[in-house]
């Protein structure tokens, strides 16, 4: 009997890279326009005022201020950007 596996090539030698998803800027913190906010498959997080949606689903911001996170309709979430000025007075 052989004492040797056969030198065959190993069969588990695959793995994808890492997506890299998640929430990039947290709520409260300052973002420029084009930041990304958001990388996500699928709406996890739906857009909301000042923010954009990319091809690949990446939420990202259109103008510069604040990023905040609301709820709507029970669970859904939602970003926002609000306008440094009118983010502090909230």
């Amino acid at each position: 009997m052989a004492h040797k596996k056969g030198g065959g090539s190993s069969r588990n030698g695959r793995d994808s890279n890492s997506q890299r998803l998640g929430v990039k800027r947290f709520g409260g913190e300052k973002v420029t326009a084009g930041s990304i906010i958001v990388r996500q498959r699928g709406t996890r997080f739906a857009p909301g005022p000042n923010v954009g949606l990319g091809s690949d689903d990446t939420l990202f911001a259109m103008i510069d201020g604040v990023v905040q996170f609301t709820t709507f309709r029970g669970t859904r979430r939602k970003v926002n950007v609000v306008p440094p000025i009118s983010a502090e007075t909230h």
